[in-house]
């Protein structure tokens, strides 16, 4: 799954467009390195989010296509 739409169905961020455009000012990473919104997301990677002045990290630990709001944060874990 593409990381914008990974971010996106996670609830991490809100809409694609937004998750595209942190990913294109290179305030997204995965595994230690900056990611463009096409990388393709695995269970297992890490992600790093830079909000502002906090960061917020997170391990994959499902891809689900569509999920319910409740259910989203099964998808990941905070690091």
């Amino acid at each position: 799954m593409r990381l914008d739409k990974y971010l996106k169905v996670s609830r991490l961020i809100k809409r694609r467009t937004v998750a595209n455009e942190a990913c294109d000012a290179g305030r997204v990473s995965v595994n230690g390195r900056p990611a463009k919104a096409s990388l393709d997301v695995k269970a297992g990677d890490e992600i790093e989010i830079l909000f502002g002045g906090k960061a917020v990290r997170v391990r994959v630990l499902s891809i689900q296509e569509s999920i319910r709001k409740e259910d989203a944060a099964d998808m990941y874990e905070y690091l």
